[in-house]
């Protein structure tokens, strides 16, 4: 098997576009696929962003900085991701994107040697790979989960659904590691570890506002004064988008048959409101100027 040398990740968002950067800045080169050219200049002026603010705070020299940028190359179109061998994908978080999506995959990259890795969140591993094709094919497919923003969270969920080699596991241990990422192994259920405990916890951080607990404010400053939490649990829903989290909300609740965690009312409220979060200027909070 050749060395490992050229990943492709499909999708230019947050997520994308920082998986893209850790791979770029570990020697590796990266083809960043959208199929929404806006998309993907928005990335690449991220890049520039990035990395000139690293080498301003001393992080990483200029030349390295140019050296990174220039692995780093962005395409339109899907045929393009042909000379990677390793693919990550890192669309919507939405289960029939997604495997509409792997089994384009699985047709573009014959090659049973070719990782096809997904950073959901939350969606069964095991559902995305049947996408894929016969067991064989399904034996490729792997969860990749990152954390945002990539350049500077350590973690990587590695998730192998039922069908996944354990030479993939491994490999894809091996590659997070190369990438400076700390990988630990999680099993194939809804939510897996991460969102599994944290979608919980957001959740009821919105009851506690919707009955009067407390107000946004005081909510975020006790979890973060008492609990010694980076971020209040209100303020993470605005980052990650109350969308996203309600959306994996009604994943936990039909994957682990249990409507206990079905999203609040008043995060589905805010959702239909158009109140996304960061995204959209408004969730929890309001962010003039976004």
């Amino acid at each position: 098997m050749p060395e490992l040398s050229t990943i492709a990740i499909i999708g230019a968002g947050q997520m994308g576009g920082g998986i893209a950067q850790a791979a770029a800045t570990s020697a590796l080169r990266a083809i960043v696929h959208d199929p929404f050219p806006g998309a993907l200049d928005k990335c690449k002026a991220l890049h520039a962003k990035l990395l000139a603010r690293a080498v301003e705070k001393g992080k990483m020299s200029q030349p390295d900085a140019d050296a990174a940028r220039a692995r780093i190359s962005y395409t339109p179109n899907l045929d393009d991701l042909r000379p990677a061998q390793w693919v990550i994908e890192a669309v919507v978080e939405d289960a029939k994107v997604k495997k509409d999506l792997f089994a384009r995959l699985a047709a573009l990259f014959p090659d049973p040697a070719v990782v096809l890795a997904t950073n959901t969140s939350s969606i069964s591993i095991t559902e995305i790979a049947t996408a894929a094709g016969p067991a064989p094919s399904q034996a490729r497919v792997v969860g990749m989960h990152f954390f945002n923003p990539v350049p500077v969270m350590q973690l990587v969920e590695v998730i192998p659904g039922l069908a996944t080699s354990p030479e993939v596991t491994e490999r894809t241990v091996a590659l997070a590691a190369r990438l400076g990422k700390t990988p630990l192994k999680a099993n194939d259920r809804a939510g897996f570890v991460s969102n599994r405990v944290l979608m919980p916890m957001i959740n009821e951080a919105f009851y506690a506002w919707m009955e009067g607990v407390a107000d946004p404010d005081a909510i975020d400053g006790i979890m973060k004064l008492g609990c010694n939490f980076p971020m209040g649990p209100l303020r993470l829903a605005d980052f990650i988008g109350l969308d996203t989290c309600a959306h994996i909300m009604n994943v936990l609740a039909d994957g682990l048959n249990s409507e206990r965690y079905r999203p609040c009312p008043l995060l589905k409220q805010l959702v239909t409101a158009g109140r996304l979060g960061d995204k959209s200027g408004r969730g929890v909070f309001e962010y003039p100027g976004r």
